[in-house]
């Protein structure tokens, strides 16, 4: 888990619209030693990134550790019960066939993928409680974005399609936080697509 970049300057928040449920409150789930130093440890990591923050209300999820194909492991929060409450946004994420038509024909691209990309959003004050996990060393909310929400994908691609507005599907093409700039015109031309694609990054406050 790297450093955690700076919120975007964008207004950019995510909001979870839970309508009238009454607060979820799911017990920590039983752990091995091992594990609850690992959950401790991404614990201590995004709390000096600014992720999280100690919390006190009324919501509390799970957390789970996955273990990736490379042995790596992931701290996860089981959000399931939330987004079964949550009021789906249906803004769409781009097609896979869509995308691919797009990069037909093309000579040059350069991806580009941003670091840590959900936290650089910032969760809506208001809402933040009901992102909240209990540890062995207390509860705790997501100040930033996490993974896990079942909006996330929809406001983070909502974001970038208005960061990159104008370009998006002439000189770039933009899934979630990966970023293909493409040019079919040649180096020079590519080079002053991609530094476009720069600019709207670095004036958003993208890292």
């Amino acid at each position: 888990m790297g450093d955690c970049p700076p919120a975007t300057a964008l207004d950019v928040h995510h909001h979870i619209d839970t309508g009238y449920s009454a607060p979820i409150m799911l017990k920590r789930r039983r752990q091995a030693q091992m594990e609850d130093q690992i959950v401790d440890e991404n614990v201590t990591k995004m709390l000096g990134a600014g992720v999280i923050e100690e919390g006190n209300g009324a919501w509390e999820f799970p957390v789970v550790l996955m273990r990736k194909k490379d042995g790596e492991v992931r701290f996860c929060v089981d959000y399931r019960a939330l987004n079964m409450v949550s009021k789906k946004d249906v803004y769409p994420c781009p097609r896979i066939d869509e995308t691919l038509e797009a990069l037909g024909g093309i000579l040059l691209f350069t991806t580009l993928d941003l670091r840590t990309g959900y936290w650089q959003i910032r969760v809506a004050p208001e809402d933040q409680d009901k992102t909240a996990f209990m540890t062995r060393r207390g509860l705790y909310k997501f100040v930033r974005m996490p993974f896990g929400l079942t909006n996330a994908p929809s406001t983070f691609q909502r974001m970038m399609n208005g960061v990159l507005r104008g370009l998006t599907w002439v000189t770039c093409l933009v899934s979630l936080d990966d970023i293909v700039a493409f040019t079919s015109r040649g180096i020079e031309r590519h080079v002053v697509e991609l530094a476009n694609v720069l600019e709207r990054l670095s004036q958003a406050g993208l890292r």
